[in-house]
């Protein structure tokens, strides 16, 4: 193949030519997004179809059953009615799982954990679908299929590529915020019950009157952080790969129940629009001194699955899973994953995926949906398969209304990501490594980075390191300085690839 012909213009799989490949179309460049951007849709569902039958990202993982109990009242913020009174109890089930590995990989690996919640409620099933780390690698869903891409395995060599991750990850410092937290311990966690749990995105939470605020998920864990450093989980890995499943099963069946303290942030429509940076983005968190934490309840896993295959690999979460109480936010990774999850599972497991006792509603369930693969569930009978009819008793409940949203524009396009504002990649990462990590922590984050990035290889490898370099520097200059050492690196070359403040700065 020449160089001629590998210049080729982006074009859709109908063959469109198309120009924003980066940034969904919104209305303003905070609101939600527009059904009518079908690049969107194109990229994550043909994404959701490129594995079968295991799930494209968190294919390994374990799950058990357990409660969520109250211990503080938060009715002032949402009518949610699994939140209505002090000690009231909701079943539930939990999956852990790792990310970017296949269903047969080590459950040690260096990669973020998937914490996903299903809350059986009476006013249906609440799905909460976050991670172990409070922010993600990018802030926008168009961008989710080329990252998960480099996480996976190398089109031509079929190996795990260090070369297409830091490429990935040095020309979208967006992601650093996150890379730091999966460079650090914290990205080889001890096992499932030694790590906190985020819903991650931004949520709102609706009262009985009617009013929203803005929240974000925290669920802390009572058996205290615990993590494995780089060398224990390499060899770990060697020794028992299932690691994770095997303690969470051991601690259950032993009635050492793991638990979990729920907290939420909070913050008003009024704190939102005088934020200094879009709080919804994904890339970075709500400053506790600004937001503290409020204590919700606790969830306690306390039984594990008769069968594996039925409940935990069968279980399907989707974030468009909300309830009465409990709604989205103009999150655009958030709107994208409303999207995305429900047609993954579809593919997955089929259209009446919600019929599997794992995933189905305990309490009543009323529609019209009828027919397709495994409708298990009698299929409606003889009831009517349309509304309105004049036969059936299904209605309209009109005290379930959502408020409506103001938006902040009236303008919809593609709006930059990174635009005014929602640019600065650095802060929160600085502020990560100067005031929350000890020295211990800070030079183990400095060796799994070096370690890594030692991985990238090919004729760009100089290009690529050098441009993940400058990014460290920004973050903080004895964190450049330290990793640029243990490459020993020429300062002067790194340079060469900074913008001339940052060259003047070093």
């Amino acid at each position: 193949m020449t160089d001629q012909n590998r210049s080729r213009r982006l074009t859709t799989a109908s063959g469109k030519p198309y120009v924003e490949n980066e940034n969904s179309k919104s209305v303003g460049a905070r609101g939600p997004l527009l059904l009518e951007d079908f690049i969107l849709h194109e990229k994550l569902a043909h994404f959701n179809r490129e594995r079968i039958p295991e799930r494209v990202v968190h294919a390994k993982g374990t799950g058990a059953f357990g409660t969520f109990t109250v211990t503080h009242d938060i009715t002032r913020y949402t009518k949610a009615k699994l939140f209505s009174e002090i000690g009231k109890q909701t079943k539930l089930f939990l999956r852990f799982s790792t990310v970017g590995g296949e269903k047969g990989s080590a459950d040690t690996e260096r990669d973020p954990r998937g914490f996903a919640i299903k809350f059986y409620t009476e006013d249906g099933n609440w799905d909460l679908v976050g991670n172990n780390t409070p922010v993600f690698f990018i802030k926008d869903p168009k961008k989710f299929p080329d990252f998960i891409h480099t996480q996976k395995r190398d089109p031509r060599t079929n190996c795990k590529s260090a070369t297409m991750m830091w490429d990935f990850w040095s020309l979208n410092p967006e992601s650093l915020h996150q890379v730091m937290i999966l460079m650090s311990d914290r990205g080889t966690p001890y096992s499932y019950r030694h790590l906190d749990g985020f819903g991650s995105h931004t949520f709102s939470l609706i009262n009985a009157n009617n009013e929203r605020v803005w929240v974000k998920f925290h669920f802390k864990t009572l058996q205290g952080i615990k993590n494995f450093t780089a060398e224990e989980a390499v060899e770990m890995k060697g020794k028992d790969p299932d690691f994770a499943q095997r303690d969470l099963v051991e601690a259950i069946d032993k009635k050492d129940f793991p638990k979990w303290a729920m907290k939420i942030q909070v913050m008003t429509d009024e704190e939102a629009q005088a934020f200094p940076w879009n709080p919804f983005d994904l890339t970075k968190v709500w400053p506790h001194g600004d937001f503290p934490l409020h204590d919700v309840g606790i969830l306690e896993l306390n039984q594990v699955p008769r069968n594996y295959f039925a409940e935990v690999e069968q279980s399907a979460f989707a974030p468009a899973h909300v309830i009465d109480g409990i709604s989205y936010s103009p999150d655009k990774m958030l709107q994208g994953r409303i999207l995305s999850y429900t047609d993954a599972q579809r593919y997955r497991l089929g259209g009446n995926y919600e019929q599997i006792p794992v995933n189905r509603c305990p309490f009543m369930v009323a529609n019209h949906q009828r027919d397709g693969l495994m409708a298990v569930n009698g299929n409606g009978e003889d009831t009517p398969n349309y509304f309105p009819n004049s036969f059936d008793d299904i209605y309209v409940d009109e005290s379930y209304t959502e408020p409506a949203v103001e938006l902040d524009s009236a303008v919809a396009g593609w709006f930059d990501r990174n635009g005014a504002n929602d640019n600065d990649h650095y802060s929160q990462p600085a502020a990560l490594y100067n005031k929350v990590m000890n020295d211990y922590e800070r030079h183990n984050l400095v060796a799994n980075i070096v370690d890594a990035m030692s991985g990238i290889s090919g004729e760009k490898k100089d290009i690529i390191i050098n441009r993940q370099l400058c990014h460290w520097f920004r973050v903080d200059m004895s964190l450049g300085m330290a990793i640029a050492k243990g490459f020993g690196i020429d300062i002067n070359a790194v340079m060469q690839h900074a913008p001339k403040q940052q060259a003047e700065l070093v």
